[in-house]
């Protein structure tokens, strides 16, 4: 009997890549305490060490195609931008990776799939199964979705602010200092197909918009309308500094 070909599961479809090896996605998306629970030592950290690796030269080998102008300082503070946290994190709820994890019973019951760090580590340790699978290319082209959804705000923002909630934080406290509701963000529509979506968010402050924000998950969409919405207060009201 000649078996079928194994169906691509629905993370190796957002994640753009299907394994030949389908052990190397499991333990990449092993965590410690599902594999303690199994009397294992198998979990992704190794496979972590190794994306981590990966990553790093994908970055740079991607920066130095795309800013041939940029003096080596500059590469080096934006590659650590977009290895961090920050970056790695919000991708990874992008593509659901946190749905797919392998988590142990306490894990799971302490919100492990939505853990920034948790979400970061297991990112790369997928990164560094793609790159055993497949080689460094398919690694590159699983990477640099990432890479560019981590450019997408101009350089002159700050990156980090944007994605651990300054913008959000500090037009709360504008309008507490008013008296008045608090913001309201309003999911107004999706782009792309589904392992490169684009969510586009509405601000509303008493009552009527007024700001617009887009980017690859709903917080930073929502970071971004608030962003957009102190600009427009400025020109009416002294927002404090952040």
């Amino acid at each position: 009997m000649v078996l079928g070909r194994r169906p691509t599961t629905p993370f190796e479809k957002r994640l753009g890549y299907r394994f030949k090896k389908v052990d190397l996605l499991e333990l990449a998306l092993t965590h410690r305490s599902h594999a303690n629970e199994q009397g294992s030592e198998e979990n992704y950290e190794r496979l972590e060490l190794l994306g981590d690796a990966v990553l790093g030269l994908v970055a740079v080998e991607w920066l130095y195609a795309r800013h041939p102008e940029m003096p080596e300082g500059d590469l080096s503070k934006l590659k650590a931008h977009l290895v961090s946290k920050v970056v790695l994190a919000p991708y990874a709820e992008r593509i659901d990776l946190g749905s797919a994890l392998r988590l142990g019973v306490g894990e799971e019951r302490s919100g492990g799939r939505t853990k920034a760090s948790l979400l970061a580590d297991s990112l790369e340790a997928v990164f560094g199964a793609v790159y055993l699978d497949g080689g460094v290319e398919p690694a590159r082209l699983a990477i640099r979705p990432m890479l560019e959804a981590g450019v997408e705000a101009p350089l002159g923002e700050r990156p980090q602010a944007l994605l651990e909630g300054d913008f959000k934080t500090r037009l709360q406290e504008f309008a507490q200092g008013r008296g008045w509701a608090l913001p309201e963000y309003r999911l107004v529509g999706e782009s792309g197909p589904d392992h490169i979506k684009v969510f586009h968010v509405e601000c509303h402050l008493e009552g009527g918009w007024i700001g617009r924000g887009e980017g690859p998950s709903k917080k930073l969409a929502e970071q971004r309308a608030a962003a957009d919405a102190l600009a427009q207060l400025e020109t009416s009201a002294t927002i404090p500094p952040p």
